[in-house]
Parts: structure tokens; C-alpha cells; sequence
């Protein structure tokens, strides 16, 4: 019974996804590749139309990371991202990590390798349920993949 009752809502938010609100932020022309020196991006990838539980991965990750990381971000140890895959020039990193939807990814570069953390199931069931334990889960990603 269980399976069923999550198996709904993941369909559920699946489809709501798709209805919500516009919000034009995104990443112009996000490059695709190996950055030039090792960090840790946080990838929130999103369409023109978001349902109450995407903004909430969006404002929540943000607040996590920027709260958490603030020295690493002004040193660019530490990126977040928000991208916007209707856009044309984020084509090319949307096919790269797959995304077709809203997505939360943890990448790290490290020596050239990159690791990838895709977080996005983890997001949808916690990012509004429980937004102290979906930020804590992005922190300790985020700090994992610094080391």
C-alpha cells in the first residue's frame, strides 16, 4: 500500500510540475565541461513553468548553499546554479546530465574527474516536507565532494 501511496505522489508531482508559476531566473549560456580548477557545482535545472515543490528545491538549496559555503563561493570553490533547460544555450548541459525536468545535481571536479550526485528524488521528497533535513542532505553532498 505504501508503494502505491508514493508511487501517486511521485506522479502527482511529476505532472504539477508543469503547472505553476513562470520565473525567469536561470544561467545564461552555461558552459559544458571541466571547469579549470577544482569546486563543487550545485545544478538546479528547471523549465518555464515550476510547481510549489520545484521553487521550494530552488530557494531551499540556494539558502543552504550560500548560508554554508559563503567563503568558498566568493573563492569559486563552491558554485550553484540555476538553468533554465528551455533555454537554447543550456541545451548542451541539459543533455549532458540527462535532464528533462526539474533536477538537483552535486558535481565536483577534482583533478580533472568529475563525480556526480544526481539528488533530484532526494529534493521532491524533502524540499518542502522537511526543508531542514533536504539542506542538511545538500550540505553534507556539498562538503563530501569538497574533500
Amino acid at each position: 500500500m505504501k508503494i502505491i501511496v508514493l508511487m501517486a505522489v511521485a506522479c502527482l508531482a511529476l505532472v504539477s510540475c508543469g503547472m505553476g508559476t513562470k520565473n525567469e531566473s536561470s544561467a545564461q549560456g552555461v558552459e559544458v565541461g571541466v571547469p579549470a580548477r577544482d569546486c563543487v557545482e550545485v545544478l538546479y535545472f528547471h523549465g518555464k513553468q515550476r510547481c510549489a515543490t520545484c521553487m521550494a528545491i530552488e530557494k531551499n538549496a540556494s539558502e543552504a548553499v550560500a548560508k554554508e559555503f559563503a567563503e568558498e563561493i566568493k573563492k569559486g570553490d563552491v558554485v550553484f546554479r540555476v538553468i533554465d533547460i528551455t533555454k537554447e544555450e543550456n541545451e548542451a548541459i541539459a543533455e549532458k546530465y540527462e535532464v528533462t525536468w526539474s533536477s538537483l545535481f552535486v558535481v565536483g571536479h577534482k583533478d580533472g574527474k568529475e563525480t556526480v550526485e544526481n539528488m533530484t528524488d532526494f529534493a521532491f521528497t524533502n524540499a518542502r516536507q522537511s526543508p531542514d533535513e533536504f539542506k542538511s542532505g545538500v550540505v553534507d553532498k556539498v562538503r563530501e565532494m569538497l574533500k
